[in-house]
C-alpha cells in the first residue's frame, strides 16, 4: 500500500482535502494587513477563585481568521524551530478553509502532544518566535490555534487511534508516562508493538498530570490522551518504580527493548540555613497537593497543605509561575517571587508572569535567598534574602548575579516554595550498572539514536538533557521511537 500524503487526504476519514495554494496565488500584503486575532481570557478577578483554564478556545470564525495571517511562506521558518517539525503553514491552509479536522491531522503527523504544546510550548522562542509576521507585528497565534484546532477534533470529529501495522511480535517496556514516554510509546503501538509503559506515581501522566496545574491543562486533556493509548493496546502499570520494585535488567530480560523516560524529578536545593524547616515545600510537592485530588497522590503525599497566608517562592522558570499561582487560587494574603537576576534573564514564559502579576502576584528581583528564618516552635517565619547586581555574563551567557553586601532584609513568610529546577534521580542508575550517566546522574545517549550504553535500551527526555521543554522530551520520544523500530528489525546490527 503506497503512504497517503498527509496533505491530500485525511488521515482519519482518507476523504480528499483541499490542496495548499501555489506561492504565487497568496496575496501576502493583504495578510499582513489582517488585525490579530486571540481567545478570550477568564478575568483575573474571576479566575483566581477556581483552577480552570485561564484561556478559552478560539471562536472558530475567529481562528479562521487568525488563521489567514499566515502569509504561508514557503521556507516556513516556523516550522524549522519546532522541535517536532509541525508543518505549521500546512495546518493553517486547512484551518481557514474550515476544515479544522484535517487541519488537526496536520500536526497529528509530527506531534503526539498537539493539544498539549499547544498549550504548554514557550511558542515565543519557537515558532511564533521566528514568525515571518511577527517581525513587523504580533506573530500569528500558533499555540492557540494547535489547541483550538485539536480539541475542535476531539469534540465535533475524531482522531485515529488505530494502529497501521498488524502485531509484530515484539515488545517493548516505556519507563515513564510523561511527554516523551507517550511520543515513544505512541509510535511504537501505532507500528504494531506490544508497549508497557510504567508508572512510579498512582496515575500514568507523569509531568502532565503531576507537574501543570489545572488552569494551563486541564486533566482531562490528559486522560483523552491514554484513553487513546489504550485503544492502541498500549498497557500502563502505575505505582511502580524501576529500580525498586522492577530492575531494569529484569525489564531488559521480559522486553525486546526499554527505553528510559522517567524524567528529571528531583527538585534542586537551596543548601541555606534551615532549608529544612515545617513549611519549606519543594516545588512538585507544593503542586501536586494543591492541583491534585488526595486518591490520585501517593500516601505520604495526601496531608492537605497547611493554611497559606504570607508565601514566597524562589525561582524564575514557568514552575515558579505555577507555584505562585497556585498559591493566588489556594488563598493566601501575599504571594511574592523573588529571582536573583532580572526579569529580562528569566527563561519563563513572559505570559505566565503577565497572568501573575495580574493575579496580585508581587515580584522581587535582584533578590538571592540567604536563610529560612524560624519561630519558637522550628517553623517557617519569614525568609532573609539579598540584593543583587549584575555582573559580567556567565557559562550560560546571562549577566552572573553578584552580591551587595550590606543589602539584606527579610520577607515574612508562614510558607516557602523552593522552584529553582529538577535534576535527575540519583538511586535510579544503581539498579542499572550498565547503563552510562554523566556527572548529573543524567543518562549518556547516542543523539542519533538515543542509544544508551547497555544493549537494547535507549533513553529520551529530561533524563538525558536536564529539565527542558515538553516538547523537547517529546521529539526525543519519538526519535526513539524510529531508532528501535531499527533495532527491532536488526538486533545484532553494529550500534
Amino acid at each position: 500500500m503506497t503512504q497517503q500524503d498527509p496533505r491530500t487526504t485525511d488521515l482519519a476519514t482518507s476523504r480528499p482535502i483541499r490542496q495548499r495554494p501555489e506561492p504565487k496565488e497568496i496575496d501576502r500584503k493583504a495578510r499582513f494587513k489582517v488585525p490579530s486575532q486571540l481567545p478570550a481570557k477568564q478575568a483575573p478577578a474571576e479566575r483566581i477563585h477556581n483552577w480552570d483554564e485561564v484561556t478559552f478556545l478560539f471562536d472558530p470564525e475567529i481562528a479562521k481568521i487568525e488563521a489567514t495571517r499566515c502569509i504561508q511562506c514557503p521556507a516556513a521558518p516556523c516550522q524549522r524551530a519546532c522541535p517536532v517539525h509541525n508543518d505549521i503553514p500546512g495546518s493553517f491552509w486547512l484551518l481557514e478553509q474550515g476544515d479544522f479536522a484535517a487541519a488537526a491531522d496536520v500536526f497529528r503527523e509530527t506531534s503526539a502532544l498537539p493539544e498539549m504544546c499547544g498549550r504548554l510550548c514557550p511558542q515565543e522562542r519557537l515558532c511564533e518566535g521566528h514568525c515571518v509576521v511577527g517581525k513587523n507585528g504580533p506573530p500569528v497565534a500558533i499555540g492557540k490555534l494547535e489547541t483550538f484546532v485539536t480539541e475542535w477534533q476531539r469534540k465535533h470529529a475524531s482522531v485515529d487511534v488505530t494502529p497501521v501495522a498488524s502485531a509484530s511480535g515484539f515488545s517493548v517496556a516505556v519507563v515513564g508516562t510523561g511527554p516523551a514516554g507517550i511520543g515513544c510509546a505512541e509510535r511504537l503501538a501505532r507500528a504494531g508493538h506490544r508497549v508497557v509503559m510504567y508508572e512510579a506515581w498512582p496515575r500514568p501522566g507523569g509531568l502532565l498530570l503531576y507537574g501543570i496545574p489545572n488552569f494551563k491543562l486541564n486533566k482531562p486533556a490528559v486522560a483523552r490522551k491514554f484513553d487513546d493509548l489504550s485503544h492502541l493496546g498500549v498497557e500502563m502499570v502505575t505505582g511502580t518504580r524501576i529500580g525498586e520494585a522492577l530492575s531494569l535488567d529484569e525489564l531488559a530480560n521480559e522486553f525486546d527493548a526499554v527505553f528510559l523516560a522517567f524524567g528529571a524529578p528531583e527538585s534542586a536545593h537551596l543548601g541555606i540555613p534551615n532549608e529544612e524547616a515545617p513549611g519549606v515545600h519543594e516545588a512538585t510537592e507544593f503542586l501536586v497537593r494543591a492541583n491534585l485530588p488526595r486518591e490520585a497522590l501517593p500516601e505520604q503525599m495526601r496531608e492537605p497543605l497547611p493554611e497559606l497566608r504570607q508565601v514566597v517562592v524562589i525561582g524564575g522558570g514557568d514552575t515558579s509561575m505555577d507555584c505562585v499561582r497556585s498559591a493566588i487560587r489556594l488563598g493566601a494574603e501575599a504571594v511574592t517571587l523573588i529571582y536573583r537576576r532580572t526579569e529580562t534573564e528569566m527563561q519563563g514564559r513572559v505570559e505566565e508572569r503577565k497572568h501573575a502579576r495580574e493575579e496580585g502576584v508581587q515580584f522581587e528581583f535582584l533578590t538571592m535567598p540567604v536563610a529560612v528564618l524560624t519561630d519558637e516552635s522550628g517553623a517557617v517565619s519569614g525568609l532573609r534574602c539579598r540584593r543583587m547586581q549584575l555582573g559580567e555574563p556567565d557559562e550560560s551567557g546571562r549577566a552572573r548575579p553578584e552580591p551587595i553586601e550590606g543589602s539584606d532584609f527579610d520577607l515574612p513568610a508562614n510558607a516557602i516554595v523552593v522552584a529553582i529546577g529538577y535534576n535527575a534521580d540519583p538511586s535510579w542508575g544503581d539498579s542499572a550498572p550498565e547503563v552510562r550517566r554523566d556527572r548529573w546522574g543524567r543518562v549518556v545517549v547516542d543523539p542519533e539514536s538515543m542509544r544508551s550504553s547497555q544493549r537494547g535500551v535507549f533513553a529520551g527526555g529530561d533524563n538525558v538533557n536536564g529539565a527542558d521543554l515538553v516538547v523537547t522530551a517529546l521529539a526525543d520520544g519519538q526519535k526513539a521511537a524510529a531508532a528501535i523500530e531499527l533495532y527491532l528489525a536488526d538486533p545484532e546490527r553494529s550500534w
